[in-house]
């Protein structure tokens, strides 16, 4: 969430806490020098009325946050990254499209500075993330170079699985090849070269591929089915080329190719609050044992959130745009 100070005024019944956010205590982690004990009236926070260019239709502006109570939390956000989702909601096209005017972004890490008094899931002081949005032996996968695309080479790594990484070229190609396989990836390749017919030699001496993860679409859907196993299947969880999935016939029927998508807010829908915080801790355990990295980063104060905003939508950008509220 695109917002400094104690921007997030819940209000639900007492299991909102677990419902609305994660939490961890001042314990867990090394918490900021904060102190919650002022509860701040105003507060600022990045806002659009209506969809267009991100640019162009985000402000941000100064709001009054009324006083919390009941079962009322407010929390005031520390940082948040920019992430294709949210580029996609302030224009228009996304899947999940909160009633406006809107506050920006989906993720991000908060401190809670006060609670109402039926609130006991949560205290001042305590950091919390949103639980949700608006508030085979091998695995192909295409645009490697997101931040999705590096956390999934380091989870396939944990686990013993090996990655074929597709990218598109770009001038960087060696340097973006070397951060890859630092991360564990086995090899990274770019759609042109995965088109190239001697490709089929490229998999003659390993097994094939069972499962295929695109967040592209288009042509380049068409060329991961191709390499998979039978029996295999390719799951997209989004639609950088803004191209449908391709998917030759032939490949569905005699190699029994499946295609399935996936959208982590669904997830959380057809989930409890308690095994959404267990992926959670699964990744921090993850992280915890340097077995997972975040990608890399830029860091960007929130008045600086138009700089920002037109890093993230550059192609080839390999930096996340994070904005920092403190």
């Amino acid at each position: 969430m695109w917002g400094c100070g104690a921007l997030v005024g819940a209000r639900a019944g007492s299991r909102l806490p677990l419902e609305l956010f994660l939490a961890w205590h001042r314990g867990w982690f090394a918490a900021a020098p904060y102190s919650a004990s002022a509860e701040p009236s105003r507060v600022r926070a990045l806002v659009y009325g209506h969809h267009g260019d991100p640019a162009k239709v985000v402000e941000l502006k100064n709001l009054e946050l009324a006083a919390v109570g009941g079962s009322g939390v407010h929390v005031k956000m520390l940082a948040a990254p920019i992430n294709p989702s949210d580029i996609n909601m302030i224009q228009g096209n996304y899947g999940l499209l909160p009633k406006l005017p809107a506050v920006g972004g989906n993720e991000g890490v908060g401190q809670v500075v006060a609670v109402g008094g039926s609130v006991t899931g949560v205290k001042p002081g305590d950091w919390v993330i949103p639980a949700n949005a608006g508030l085979g032996d091998c695995v192909i996968q295409n645009a490697s170079n997101s931040g999705v695309g590096q956390a999934v080479i380091q989870i396939a790594a944990a686990l013993g699985l090996r990655t074929i990484n597709v990218v598109r070229d770009r001038p960087d190609f060696q340097k973006l090849t070397d951060r890859l396989k630092s991360l564990g990836a086995e090899h990274v390749l770019t759609e042109e070269e995965l088109r190239k017919p001697e490709m089929k030699n490229f998999f003659k001496d390993m097994p094939p591929p069972r499962l295929a993860l695109n967040c592209v679409g288009g042509k380049s859907s068409t060329e991961l089915l191709r390499h998979l196993a039978p029996g295999g299947t390719m799951v997209t969880y989004g639609g950088m080329a803004k191209q449908p999935v391709i998917a030759s016939v032939s490949q569905l029927i005699f190699k029994d190719l499946k295609l399935r998508g996936f959208w982590l807010s669904q997830w959380k829908k057809d989930h409890s609050p308690a095994q959404f915080k267990e992926l959670i801790l699964t990744l921090c355990g993850l992280i915890s044992r340097g077995q997972l990295t975040a990608p890399a980063c830029s860091e960007v104060p929130l008045q600086d959130y138009q700089r920002a905003l037109e890093a993230s939508m550059q192609p080839f950008v390999s930096s996340k745009q994070i904005l920092t509220m403190c």
